[in-house]
């Protein structure tokens, strides 16, 4: 990982997209995915708001999404101090913190999370043992697995092959499905051609993807309830801030989450619209398999966690509210 970085800097593609500002502190950030996708929608407004609220002292560019760093070399690439700020799935980079597996048991607000002692302050102390400032939450939504056809109960998705990434593995392997880790830009193709079907998603973005016009059944029941993007940045750079500068930051990401609650709400009820309107079909099981299901989701994950950081469980239980 650390040579392909290394080869990213070789290449100048960094200096080639990095601008350098002549006031107040040059930040650089990346996401993901590329920034038109609808799960980065409001990367830029925080972008936005902290260049507003910083006028002078602090001046972010977001300079793009996976063709400037990889998704998943990017925890690396902050940690390291080759890009400043990433905005970055926890999964992405739970081999180097187990515990951020975390965020998306929380069964709280973004807001919730930031009282004194909490969920927020704890994450913020734990990134700091892999050189990375924890920010904040930029994306919130739930997830649920689509699939080809109806399933009537819980075995009947045993050995589905289903397409995954990092968040769904333990889950779908807790139904008996299949998992199967396949590049975003190739899902329709293997959608199509049967290699899997069905796979895990929030809401929005399946159906713009083209997805949906061969899997149309969604289990509707979000399995979990909050996402895992994430603001992050280098430590070192964090710590090099003015005090009042970090505060305004801390102030202002704050004051942001819940316009990114509201957002992605609003998202959903409108995407789930959309998505009638072309055909996608929503459908549980009985009370006692929507059950399982659900517990299946939470309990596979805490399992995991208790095998990394067995130590840390029962703060991270209470912490999200579990």
């Amino acid at each position: 990982m650390l040579r392909s970085l290394r080869a990213f800097l070789a290449a100048g593609l960094l200096a080639a997209t990095l601008p350098v500002h002549a006031q107040g502190v040059a930040l650089r950030a990346v996401g993901f995915l590329p920034k038109n996708h609808p799960v980065m929608a409001m990367n830029q407004v925080w972008v936005d708001d902290i260049n507003a609220a910083l006028a002078g002292k602090v001046k972010v560019t977001y300079v793009g999404g996976p063709e400037v760093i990889p998704g998943l070399q990017q925890a690396e690439a902050v940690s390291r101090g080759v890009i400043d700020i990433a905005f970055n799935p926890t999964a992405y980079y739970q081999s180097l913190l187990p515990e951020v597996s975390a965020y998306i048991l929380s069964r709280k607000t973004p807001t919730e999370e930031r009282a004194p002692n909490g969920f927020y302050d704890y994450m913020v102390k734990r990134h700091e043992t892999i050189g990375i400032r924890y920010l904040g939450r930029t994306q919130t939504g739930s997830f649920y697995i689509w699939t080809k056809d109806k399933a009537a109960d819980l075995n009947a998705l045993k050995g589905v092959k289903l397409r995954t990434t990092a968040l769904y593995d333990r889950f779908m392997k807790g139904l008996g499905a299949v998992p199967v880790t396949i590049p975003e830009g190739e899902v329709y193709t293997a959608l199509e051609g049967g290699t899997v079907s069905g796979f895990g998603w929030p809401v929005f973005g399946a159906r713009e993807r083209g997805w949906t016009k061969v899997v149309r059944n969604v289990i509707d029941l979000p399995f979990f309830g909050a996402s895992n993007v994430v603001a992050i940045m280098n430590n070192d750079k964090w710590k090099a801030l003015p005090a009042d500068v970090q505060r305004r930051m801390i102030e202002v990401t704050a004051a942001f989450e819940p316009k990114v609650v509201k957002h992605y709400d609003d998202a959903e009820k409108a995407e789930w619209a959309q998505l009638e309107k072309a055909g996608v079909v929503r459908y549980r099981f009985s009370d006692a398999e929507n059950k399982k299901y659900l517990d299946t989701a939470y309990n596979v994950e805490f399992d995991n966690l208790a095998t990394k950081v067995p130590d840390q469980v029962p703060t991270l239980r209470k912490l999200t509210g579990n």
